[in-house]
């Protein structure tokens, strides 16, 4: 209903979607960002929207990617964050280029997941980590997420912690699981 993604929606919701939304859980994504055995100077926020995520975070050059114009138009202009037009699944950077990389509730929403990781695992330098914030579709909340994303017409493909950290493995990632509840984290670490 809203496209590739949902890309169609985000465009629409962009000018609002700050006042709706509340920040990102900053301490959740340093502790996942702890995880890396790199320093890290230089970060993507992939799926970053309006930079909501790297608003939360301080130290790395921070850049946000999103497939949204209207997203990315809105981290530059009222967030003054670095901010590019990219898919996740085919990421405007050079291999081995940043030192780590946060998805923030955006996960559900990539169209092609597996390209998603591919691409992290290609941009992250070893040792370098990938942090995914999502929520979980077992807990009682999450089904409720769920059951409201696909009514409004969202292709939103929710995982459970354990499947997202698999998956993470398979993109040669060491996964952990950082936290749990309706809102969860999950980190890789670049071998």
């Amino acid at each position: 209903m809203h496209g590739l993604g949902d890309v169609g929606f985000f465009d629409r919701i962009a000018p609002l979607y700050d006042r709706v939304m509340p920040p990102a859980d900053g301490d959740a994504l340093a502790a996942g960002l702890r995880h890396a055995t790199r320093p890290i100077d230089r970060l993507l926020d992939i799926g970053g929207g309006t930079g909501r995520a790297a608003a939360a975070l301080t130290g790395p050059e921070i850049t946000v990617v999103d497939a949204s114009l209207g997203m990315a138009s809105r981290a530059r202009t009222h967030r003054r964050q670095e901010a590019v037009a990219g898919d996740a699944g085919r990421l405007p950077v050079r291999d081995g280029s940043v030192d780590a990389a946060v998805i923030v509730d955006a996960f559900h929403h990539l169209p092609d997941q597996a390209a998603a990781l591919d691409e992290a695992a290609r941009v992250i330098a070893p040792g370098g980590a990938l942090v995914i914030r999502e929520f979980d579709p077992t807990h009682p909340l999450g089904r409720a997420l769920v059951a409201a994303e696909h009514a409004i017409g969202m292709a939103s493909r929710f995982r459970s912690p354990a499947d997202l950290a698999a998956a993470l493995a398979d993109c040669e990632f060491d996964p952990r699981i950082v936290d749990r509840g309706f809102g969860y984290t999950v980190v890789g670490v670049r071998e």
